[in-house]
C-alpha cells in the first residue's frame, strides 16, 4: 500500500519548497500525494516561479480546493501518513495553533494533530514577533514540527537550488521518505 502524504502550499514566500517536495514525492513509487493550495499561494507560485494551477496540481495524485471542507483529508478516518505545509504562512500557523479549521489546509493539519500523525510546517517569516513564536511553541507542544527553511551553510552547498534541495530532503526525511538529495553530515575529518 502506498504511503499517503498531504502537501499544502500557502501564501508565504518560498513556494519553491512546495513544488520541489511535490516533485520528489512524485518520483517516489510508493507515495500517493494529496495537495491543497491556498488562494494566496497560487499568486506566489505565479509570481515566484511562473507556475500555473494546472502545473502544480499535475504534480499530485489528488488535488483539492482549500474551500473543500468535505474532502477526504478533512476526516481522521481517511488514513494519511503525514502532512507537510510548505511554505507555511503565519496565518496558517495561527490557524493550526488555535484550532481554527476554517480552510481545508487548517482542517487537514488539525486532523494530523488529533490523529497523532506527523505534521511539518515550513514557516516563512522574518523577523518573528511574539505571537509567531508563541504559535510555534503551541504547535510544537501539540506534536507538530516547526521547520523554518534555514540553510545549512556548514555543508558547503554551492547554489540556491542545492540549499532548497537540502531543506526539501530534510523535510522528507522527517516524514520517512528517502531521497538522494540529502547530504548528511559525516563529522569533521
Amino acid at each position: 500500500m502506498k504511503r499517503r502524504i498531504v502537501v499544502a502550499v500557502t501564501g508565504a514566500s518560498g513556494s519553491i519548497y512546495g513544488v520541489r517536495i511535490l516533485e520528489e514525492l512524485k518520483a517516489a513509487e510508493d507515495v500517493e500525494t494529496h495537495l491543497v493550495v491556498s488562494k494566496a499561494a497560487y499568486l506566489n507560485l505565479s509570481t515566484e516561479l511562473d507556475v500555473t494551477r494546472s502545473k502544480i496540481e499535475s504534480l499530485a495524485d489528488v488535488a483539492y480546493s482549500d474551500k473543500d471542507i468535505g474532502a477526504a483529508i478533512a476526516s481522521g478516518s481517511f488514513k494519511t501518513d503525514a502532512m507537510i505545509v510548505a511554505p507555511c504562512s503565519m496565518r496558517t500557523l495561527a490557524g493550526v495553533a488555535t484550532g481554527l479549521a476554517g480552510s481545508l489546509i487548517t482542517r487537514a493539519a488539525d486532523v494530523a494533530l488529533k490523529e497523532r500523525r506527523r505534521l511539518v510546517l515550513l514557516t516563512r517569516e522574518a523577523p518573528l514577533n511574539l505571537v509567531h513564536l508563541r504559535n510555534m511553541v503551541t504547535v510544537t507542544e501539540m506534536g507538530g514540527i516547526v521547520f523554518p527553511p534555514v540553510p545549512a551553510f556548514y555543508l558547503g552547498l554551492d547554489s540556491l537550488d542545492a540549499v532548497v534541495d537540502q531543506t526539501v530532503a530534510r523535510v522528507l526525511d522527517l516524514v520517512g521518505i528517502e531521497t538522494s538529495l540529502l547530504k548528511r553530515w559525516g563529522g569533521l575529518s
